[in-house]
C-alpha cells in the first residue's frame, strides 16, 4: 500500500477508534490519595443487554490504558472499550496511574511517564485490586483474572505479571508470581531497546526511564523483555500495519520469552494499524476478546 494510503487508513483507524462517547463506570474506588490513583469498576452485563448478566460470577478483566505514559491521555480514551468486554460479560476494572508532566518549556510537550511514581502507581493499584473489586464488582470472579493493556498499557500489563522476577532491590517486587489466568498485550512496548531503535513514540521509553543518563541502569527494572521467563500464559495481539508500535517489537519480545524458555503467543493481525486493538466496532477488538476469553473462561 502507498505511503500515503497507509497514512489515510492509521489516521481512518484512530478517528473511529476515539469517535465513541466514554462510557461512566458503574463505580470509582480510590488506592491512594494521588487524583490518578484510581480504577473504574464496570458490571458485567450479557453481550448487548442493558441488565447485568444472569452469572453468579464473572471473570476480571484488569485494562492498564496507553497514551504514551504522557499525561493528555487518561483512562477515558478506553472507556468504550472497557464497556465493551463488559457487554461482553466480563467484570472490568479500569486503572488510572499519574503519567509524564508537560516540559517546563512546554514547547516540546509532555514527557512520557514519571520514575518511580508510573510503576510505584500500577504496582499499588494491583496490589489494592483484591479488596477493592470485593466491594465494587461483588460477582467478579478473581480466581479467572486476565491483565490486558494497549501500547503503553500493553507495557505496564507485561511488566505487572513480571514483578516476581525484578532484580532482587525492586521496590515492587514481590515473592510469588501474581495470581492471574494470563495477560493479553495490545500492541505493546515490550522490548525497549528495539522501541528506542525504531523511536517509537518519540522516544517515550527512553524518556520514561528518566533519559540516556538514567537508562542503562533503570532498565532491567522496567523492560518487560528482561523480564523472562515469568511463568504466566502470555498473549500479544499485534496489527501488521501499526505505524505507532510496529510489529517488530512485539516480535522481539517474542523471540525473547523463546530463548528464555516460554512460549508466548502472537496474534499477527493483518492490514490492522494500532487502535482498532481497542475499538469496539473493529473486527480487531473482537479478536481481542476472543483472546480475553480464551484465558478467562
Amino acid at each position: 500500500m502507498p505511503d500515503d494510503a497507509a497514512a489515510a487508513r492509521a489516521a481512518a483507524e484512530e478517528e473511529s477508534a476515539f469517535s465513541h462517547p466514554a462510557v461512566a463506570p458503574d463505580a470509582t474506588a480510590a488506592y491512594g490519595d494521588h487524583p490518578d490513583q484510581v480504577v473504574d469498576f464496570y458490571a458485567p452485563h450479557g453481550p448487548g443487554a442493558a441488565e447485568p448478566a444472569v452469572a453468579a460470577s464473572a471473570p476480571l478483566v484488569v485494562v492498564l490504558h496507553g497514551g504514551s505514559w504522557r499525561a493528555p491521555y487518561d483512562r477515558r480514551h478506553v472507556s468504550p472499550f472497557a464497556g465493551f468486554l463488559a457487554r461482553q460479560g466480563f467484570a472490568v476494572a479500569s486503572v488510572e496511574y499519574r503519567r509524564g508532566a508537560e516540559r517546563p518549556d512546554g514547547d516540546a510537550g509532555p514527557v512520557a511517564g514519571r520514575w518511580p511514581e508510573t510503576f510505584d502507581d500500577v504496582a499499588a493499584a494491583l496490589d489494592a485490586l483484591p479488596a477493592l473489586v470485593r466491594e465494587a464488582l461483588p460477582r467478579a470472579d478473581p480466581r479467572r483474572t486476565v491483565l490486558t493493556g494497549h501500547s503503553a498499557g500493553g507495557h505496564l500489563a507485561l511488566w505487572a505479571a513480571a514483578r516476581h522476577v525484578l532484580p532482587a532491590d525492586a521496590p515492587w517486587r514481590t515473592d510469588r508470581p501474581a495470581p492471574l489466568r494470563g495477560v493479553v498485550a495490545l500492541a505493546p512496548i515490550a522490548d525497549f531497546a528495539v522501541a528506542g531503535k525504531l523511536e517509537v513514540c518519540g522516544g517515550a521509553a527512553g524518556q520514561l526511564l528518566g533519559g540516556p543518563e538514567h537508562f542503562a541502569a533503570r532498565q532491567p527494572y522496567a523492560d518487560p523483555a528482561l523480564l523472562l521467563p515469568t511463568g504466566i500464559a502470555t498473549t500479544l495481539v499485534q496489527g501488521r500495519a501499526d505505524a505507532d508500535v510496529p510489529p517488530a517489537v512485539a516480535e522481539a519480545y517474542a523471540a525473547a520469552a523463546a530463548k528464555a524458555g516460554e512460549m508466548v503467543g502472537l496474534t499477527l493481525l493483518a492490514d490492522t494499524g494500532h487502535f482498532p486493538l481497542i475499538d469496539p466496532v473493529a473486527d480487531a477488538c473482537a479478536v481481542v476478546v476472543e483472546e480475553i476469553a480464551q484465558l478467562a473462561w
